[in-house]
């Protein structure tokens, strides 16, 4: 079995790997979304306003689809060069270091994650994301414009120590994947080994909550134990309302989509000055939230 996890691989099993759990993935999650669906009908919960709202979900995701087609090979030569010029050592690729590259850049999209909810400009693309008032597997494919752009400087530093390029894509795609099966309300709480260890639908569910306990609660992608280590977790105690303040009350996909940037942009042109606009791109969404409030 140890044989087996330090097999070397190549660069086209790597590719190969992915290209079928991208293929496949979203065909799974089409039908649990399929049987979410289902599941809101015999409660009489599906109404107008979520199907609106999960249409606009996959829209945003086809929206964000055509820009990473264009940014894509830009995105990926900055790896490969600098894994081909910058790399501190040479690891092989085996299932061993894969695994190894998962956890890493598991850790790598905590810290992201949490950059996102912590700095003006970065929360702009992430809050499309929390914007729906409900919380189901379409939510996972709720993408703002610029969501390509922020995991570039939070996994780079996985090539520079020499996993390979492919590793990393694979790893980003594997911490994406488990992220989607956990916008459901359909599973409550798992065992507490599990609860403990990895993130689940109940710890996400906090991390989308607009409860004040619960914000920026929970940026774990596969394994909690980051937000436990970090002092950033919540347990899921009391039901939790979802969206964002003020909400964008509305299912027009465009208008989602770039209601982060819109609404930014709007902060800026009304600045009183050159230091205010400066902090309202470095400094949380709480900092601006708070001076409006102030200055009422």
């Amino acid at each position: 079995m140890f044989e087996a996890f330090s097999t070397v691989l190549s660069e086209n099993d790597i590719w190969w790997l992915e290209s079928l759990i991208d293929n496949w993935f979203l065909v799974i999650a089409l039908s649990l979304f399929v049987l979410e669906l289902l599941r809101y009908a015999f409660k009489k919960e599906l109404t107008k306003n979520l199907v609106g709202d999960s249409i606009a979900n996959f829209v945003t995701l086809t929206l964000f689809i055509l820009i990473v087609f264009f940014v894509a090979a830009a995105y990926a030569s900055v790896f490969f060069y600098v894994y081909e010029h910058f790399r501190l050592i040479d690891l092989p690729l085996t299932p061993w270091t894969i695994i190894c590259c998962i956890v890493l850049a598991d850790l790598a999209y905590y810290w992201e994650h949490r950059f996102l909810h912590k700095n003006g400009f970065a929360w702009a693309t992430h809050t499309v994301h929390h914007s729906s008032p409900h919380f189901n597997i379409s939510v996972a494919y709720r993408h703002g414009p610029m969501d390509w752009f922020f995991p570039l400087f939070f996994h780079l530093p996985l090539a520079l120590f020499g996993f390979h390029p492919f590793m990393i894509f694979l790893a980003e795609v594997m911490v994406q994947v488990y992220q989607t099966l956990l916008h459901t309300e359909t599973v409550k709480k798992l065992p507490r080994p599990i609860e403990a260890i990895f993130n689940t639908p109940s710890h996400h569910r906090v991390h989308h909550a607009t409860n004040k306990q619960y914000l920026d609660k929970n940026y774990g992608g596969i394994f909690i134990i980051w937000d436990r280590l970090f002092g950033t977790f919540a347990k899921e105690t009391t039901k939790v309302k979802y969206g964002v303040f003020p909400r964008i009350n509305s299912v027009n996909p465009i208008t989602i989509f770039f209601s982060g940037y819109r609404k930014l942009m709007r902060q800026i042109i009304n600045a009183p000055n050159w230091s205010y606009r400066i902090k309202l791109l470095v400094k949380p969404p709480l900092w601006a939230w708070q001076q409006e409030q102030n200055n009422k």
